[in-house]
C-alpha cells in the first residue's frame, strides 16, 4: 500500500531532467528501464552498486536496485505499478541500511518523456521518499527529528538524481536509436 507523501513524513523530493536526441516514437523506457543490464545501471552513477530485474508473486515487473544515497545503503524493490513507453511509476518499500542501522523508507520513482521536437525529447526522473511507521520509529530510538533526517536525504537525493538523470538520457537515447545499451 503506497504511503501518500505529506509535510508531515516526507523526507525528499528530487526533480532532474535531460535531453533526449532522440525522436519519442523510438523511445520505450518501460522496455530500456525493465529489460536494464546490471552493468549498464552502474555505469549511470558512481553510486550504483547493481540492478536486476524480477517479478512480484502476482507477475508485476520488478526492478531491484543498489546503490547508496548519501550514507546510506539502499536495496530497492520497485514494483512497476505503471510501464508505458512514455511513463514508469515505480513505488518501492526500500531498506536503509547507515552506521545506526536498519530501516525502511518508501521510495516513489517516477520516469518519464515528453517530446519537445521531431527529434528530441525531454526525459525527467522524479523520485520521491516518504517516511514509514518504522523510519519514524528508527529516529526516535537515535534521538532523530525529521527536519535533520529529510535536509540530509534531500541534500544526497538531489546530488545522486543531478548525477545519473543524464546518463539514464544518454542511455535510453542509445537504446531508442541503436537498440543496445552503452552510454
Amino acid at each position: 500500500m503506497e504511503i501518500v507523501q505529506t509535510p508531515e513524513n516526507a523526507l525528499s523530493h528530487s526533480v532532474v531532467t535531460a535531453i533526449i536526441n532522440a525522436p519519442i516514437e523510438k523511445i520505450d523506457i518501460a522496455d530500456w528501464l525493465l529489460h536494464l543490464p546490471d552493468a549498464e545501471y552502474q555505469r549511470c552513477s558512481t553510486q550504483h552498486i547493481g540492478a536486476g530485474i524480477t517479478t512480484t508473486y502476482d507477475g508485476q515487473p520488478m526492478s531491484i536496485n543498489v546503490e547508496t544515497i548519501g550514507d546510506a545503503l539502499m536495496v530497492q524493490h520497485y514494483v512497476a505499478v505503471v510501464h508505458r513507453a512514455d511513463y514508469c511509476r515505480m513505488l518501492s518499500v526500500s531498506d536503509s541500511i547507515t552506521k545506526n542501522g536498519r530501516t525502511k523508507v518508501q521510495v516513489l520513482w517516477e520516469l518519464s518523456v515528453r517530446k519537445i521536437d521531431d527529434n528530441t525529447c525531454e526525459y525527467k526522473n522524479e523520485i520521491h521518499a516518504t517516511a514509514t511507521d518504522e523510519f519514524f520509529e528508527f529516529m526516535k530510538a537515535h534521538e532523530l527529528t525529521l527536519e535533520k533526517a529529510a535536509a540530509a536525504r534531500q541534500a544526497a537525493s538531489d546530488s545522486h538524481n543531478h548525477e545519473e538523470t543524464p546518463l539514464f538520457a544518454k542511455s535510453i537515447e542509445k537504446k531508442a536509436l541503436t537498440g543496445t545499451y552503452g552510454i
